[in-house]
C-alpha cells in the first residue's frame, strides 16, 4: 500500500520550476497505475523521493501548487470509487528514519500536551485497504479504499480471500478495515494458475492483489489473505450504523471506546484475521524507545515473514489520545507509517549467463543493470531455470522486477511488459553443455548436462573435500586441478586410490605436504555415514538431511536398498524429493560400489527411527512425532537452532559440527525458528532469529554457556 503525501526529507533532490510540472505529472501517472492494477512504472524508493522533491517544492513555493499534485491527497489522488464510504478511509503520514519519527511523536505530544498514554507497534502490510460491511454478523459488502471518500464494490472476490470470514462470532453491524495481499506462497501459486491459463504473470505481489481484488469473470480462482487493523461501528451506540455518530465530521473517525491493542483483540474474537498471527504482532510500547526497539526487530523479522511489509505503522494506542489529536484531510494525527527501503526494485535485464554446476545442473543467471536493493547493489539475480524464465515471459532489454529479502539471492519477479519498446530481444537457450559441448537433458524443468557429475569432476571432488563433508585437508581447489588434469581423479573414489608415488609426481608436491594428505584422505574413510553421503552430493538432499537419512536407515546398504515410498518415511524428505534420491543413488550406483570396495562409508549403526508406524497428524488432530527419534542426551526431546557466531570453547566449529554436536546430544537441528524450536543456542549477531525466539518465548543460550551443557558430547579437537 502506498501512501500519499509524505513527509520533506533534508535529502530530497530539489526541482527546478520547469522540473516541477513533469515530476507531478510522472508521480500522477505512476499513482494511477499503482492504485489502478498495482503496476508501476517506478520503484517505491523512486517514487517515494519524487513525492517527497515535490513536497520540498511546493512547501518553498506554495503560489505554484498544481491541482494534480499527489501532495496533501488519499492514494496520491489517483484513485477512484463509485460508493460512498460510512467514515473516510484515510490513508498515513510517513517517516523514513529513527530521527523522524523521534520529531513526529514529540509533535503529537505536543499536540496533547503530554506525553501519549501507550504506543501500539504493528506491520505496514503491502496489499491493498479494503473496507468490509457486515450486518447482523453476516459479510454485504466489499469496498476498496478508492480516493478516501468512495471506493469500488469487490463483493464478488470476497469468497476467495482467506482470514475475511462471511459470518462473524457475533451478529453485529460493522465495517471492519485492513489490507489484503497475497502471500508469498500464495504468490507463486497465483503465477502458476495464470500461466497455465496463458495469462502474463503478475510482477509483484501487490500487483496480484489488485489485479486480483478488480477481476470479474475469470475461468480460475486466486486465493488472497485478509488483515484487520480497524473497524467502524464497534464502539458506536447500540442502533446505529457504523459511521452515523452524531458529532462526524468530514475526515474525522467517530469515537471510540476501546485503545487500539484492545481494537485489535476485538477484532480477533469475532473471527478475523490480523497481524497477531505473526512474527510481527502488534505490540503494545510505553515509550518511543521501546517503539523504536519494536521496529527493529519487526526490520529483522521481515526476511522470514511469509508475506510482504513496508514499513512499521506506530499509533498512539489510546482512544482518548486519538480522539484528542484528531485527523486531517488526508490522515490521522496520531498515527505514522515508519518506512522501510524498498525490497522490490525495477532494473533492466542485460543478459543471460549459463553456468555449469557440480551436478552438471545447467543454471542461468540474470546480468542486471546495478540496482541498489536494502543497501546493496544488485549486479545479478537467480533465474532458476529455462520454464522459469518462459513462464516469466522474459526478454533481453526488459526493465524488471527484481526481489531481495534480508540475506535471500536476488531474483527476477517479471518483466514491465507495458514499457517494451519493440527492441527487446528473445532469451537463447544453449543448445549444447556450456561448459563441455555435450548434449543437454531438457527432459526435467532443470536442464543437465547428459555427462552429469563427470562434467564437473573439480567441482564435485572440491565440494566432497569440504570441511563440512569429508574434511580433507590439503584437498582445495588448486590441488583438485592438479588431480584432475593429471587423469589421478575422475570421481571421488579414485581420491581415496592415490599413491604416495603419484602424489610426489606432481608439481609444488613435496613429501610433507604428499604424507598430510594421504593422512587426510585415511581419516576421510572414517567419516560418518551422514558425511559421506553428504559428500556425495545428491540432489534433493544438504547437509542436514543427510545426516537425517543416515540416521534413519544406519547404513549405506539400507539406503540404497530403500524404495522411494521408504526413504519418504523419513522426516521432511516428502514423495517427490524421496523419488530423486532414489533415482541420483541409481545413478551412483559404480561409484558407491567402488566406495564401497575401498571401506568408505561402510559404517553400519542402529537405525534411529520408529519400530512401528505412527497415525498421521491428520488422524490424531496432534502434531506428528519425529521420524528420527533422536537418541538420549542432554538435549532430549529438544529442537535447536544455532545462530551468531559462536564463542568460547565452540568458536572453531562450523555450523554442520554445531549441528552434529547437536543431534550426538539427542536433540534435533533445525535452521529455523518456529513455534515448535525449544532452544536457541545465539552467539554475536544473532540478528532476526534471536528477535522472533524472544517473541516466541523460546530458551535461549550463549554459546559458553551451551558448551558446558553438552561438555561431555563436545569433540575431543575442542
Amino acid at each position: 500500500m502506498r501512501d500519499g503525501r509524505i513527509t520533506v526529507m533534508n535529502n530530497a533532490a530539489p526541482l527546478s520550476s520547469g522540473d516541477y510540472a513533469d515530476a507531478v505529472a510522472t508521480a500522477t501517472r505512476a499513482a494511477a497505475a499503482y492504485y489502478g492494477d498495482g503496476t508501476t512504472t517506478l520503484g517505491d524508493d523512486e517514487y517515494d523521493a519524487l513525492v517527497r522533491a515535490i513536497a520540498a517544492y511546493e512547501e518553498a513555493h506554495p503560489e505554484e501548487l498544481l491541482a494534480d499534485s499527489p501532495t496533501g491527497k488519499v492514494a496520491g489522488g489517483a484513485a477512484e470509487g463509485d460508493v460512498p464510504h460510512s467514515v473516510p478511509m484515510l490513508s498515513l503520514d510517513n517517516v523514513f528514519s529513527g530521527e523522524e519519527l523521534a520529531d513526529w511523536a514529540a509533535s503529537l505530544e505536543r499536540r496533547l500536551g503530554r506525553a501519549p498514554a501507550g504506543w501500539c507497534v504493528e506491520p505496514k502490510l503491502d496489499g491493498l485497504a479494503i473496507a468490509a460491511r457486515y450486518e447482523g454478523g453476516a459479510l454485504r459488502r466489499v469496498l476498496t479504499r478508492g480516493n478516501g471518500l468512495a471506493g469500488e464494490d469487490i463483493t464478488h472476490t470476497a469468497g476467495d480471500v482467506l482470514g475475511l470470514p462471511a459470518v462473524l462470532a457475533e451478529p453485529v453491524d460493522v465495517e471492519l478495515r485492513g489490507e489484503v495481499l497475497l502471500t508469498h506462497a500464495q504468490f507463486e501459486r497465483a503465477n502458476e494458475i495464470r500461466t497455465a491459463h496463458g495469462a502474463v504473470p503478475f510482477a509483484n505481489a501487490r500487483n496480484g492483489a489488485a489485479g486480483t481484488l478488480r477481476a470479474k469473470d475469470r475461468p480460475y480462482r486466486i486465493e488472497l489473505t485478509f488483515f484487520a487493523y480497524d473497524a467502524v461501528g464497534l464502539d458506536e451506540n447500540p442502533g446505529e450504523k457504523p459511521g452515523e455518530t452524531p458529532d462526524e465530521t468530514p475526515g474525522q473517525a467517530p469515537s471510540r471506546a476501546l485503545d487500539h491493542s484492545a481494537l485489535l483483540e476485538r477484532l480477533a474474537a469475532l473471527g478475523a484475521n490480523t497481524a497477531a498471527s505473526t512474527a510481527a504482532a502488534p505490540l503494545r510500547c510505553e515509550s518511543i524507545e521501546e517503539v523504536q526497539r519494536r521496529i527493529e526487530q519487526i526490520t529483522a523479522l521481515r526476511p522470514q515473514l511469509p508475506f510482504g511489509i513496508d514499513g512499521v505503522v506506530v499509533k498512539a494506542d489510546a482512544a482518548a489520545d486519538q480522539e484528542r489529536a484528531g485527523s486531517g484531510s488526508r490522515a490521522p494525527r496520531w498515527a505514522v507509517a515508519r518506512k522501510l527501503a524498498a525490497e522490490h526494485k525495477v532494473t533492466r535485464l542485460l543478459e543471460v549467463e549459463w553456468a555449469v554446476g557440480r551436478t552438471g545442473i545447467i543454471a542461468p543467471r540474470a546480468v542486471l543493470e546495478p540496482v541498489v536493493i536494502d543497501g546493496v547493489t544488485v549486479t545479478y539475480a537467480t533465474l532458476h531455470n529455462p520454464a522459469d524464465i518462459e513462464r516469466r515471459g522474459l526478454m533481453l532489454g526488459d526493465r524488471v522486477f527484481v526481489y531481495r529479502a534480508g540475506d535471500v539471492i536476488p531474483r527476477v519477479e517479471a518483466p514491465l511488459v507495458e514499457e517494451r519498446t519493440g527492441e527487446e530481444r528473445p532469451i537463447v537457450f544453449p543448445a549444447a553443455c556450456p561448459r563441455c559441448g555435450e548434449a543437454i537433458d531438457s527432459s526435467e524443468q532443470r536442464w543437465r548436462c547428459v555427462r552429469g557429475r563427470n562434467c564437473q569432476a573439480v567441482a564435485s571432488i572440491i565440494y566432497a573435500a569440504g570441511r563440512d563433508q569429508l574434511d580433507i585437508e590439503g584437498l582445495g581447489s588448486t590441488r583438485a586441478v592438479q588431480l584432475v588434469e593429471a587423469g589421478l581423479v575422475r570421481d571421488l573414489a579414485d581420491v581415496f586410490t592415490l599413491t604416495r608415488e603419484q602424489l610426489l609426481g606432481l608439481e609444488r608436491m613435496g613429501e610433507t605436504s604428499t604424507d598430510n594428505l594421504l593422512a587426510a584422505i585415511a581419516t576421510a574413510r572414517t567419516r560418518p555415514l551422514g558425511r559421506v553421503l553428504c559428500a556425495l552430493g545428491v540432489r534433493g538432499t544438504g547437509r542436514s538431511m543427510s545426516r537425517r537419512i543416515a540416521a534413519h536407515f544406519g547404513s549405506m546398504a539400507a539406503i540404497r536398498a530403500a524404495d522411494a515410498e521408504t526413504l519418504a518415511a523419513v522426516e521432511g524428505i516428502g514423495p517427490e524429493k524421496a523419488r530423486l534420491v532414489v533415482s541420483e543413488l541409481a545413478e551412483l550406483t559404480t561409484l558407491l560400489d567402488r566406495l564401497a570396495e575401498l571401506g568408505v562409508g561402510t559404517q553400519v549403526t542402529a537405525p534411529q527411527r520408529p519400530t512401528a508406524p505412527k497415525p498421521a497428524a491428520e488422524e490424531t488432530g496432534e502434531a506428528a512425532e519425529d521420524a528420527d527419534a533422536p537418541a538420549a542426551g542432554p538435549l532430549s526431546g529438544e529442537a535447536v537452532v544455532v545462530t551468531g557466531s559462536m564463542t568460547g570453547a565452540l568458536a572453531a566449529l562450523t555450523r554442520n559440527e554445531m549441528n552434529e554436536l547437536v543431534e550426538r546430544a539427542g536433540g534435533k537441528a533445525s535452521s529455523a525458528v518456529s513455534k515448535r524450536t525449544t532452544l536457541l543456542v545465539a552467539g554475536e549477531k544473532a540478528g532476526s532469529k534471536r528477535a522472533k525466539a524472544e517473541e516466541l518465548g523460546i530458551r535461549i543460550l550463549t554459546p559458553e554457556d551451551f558448551a558446558t551443557l553438552l561438555a561431555d558430547h563436545l569433540p575431543a579437537t575442542v
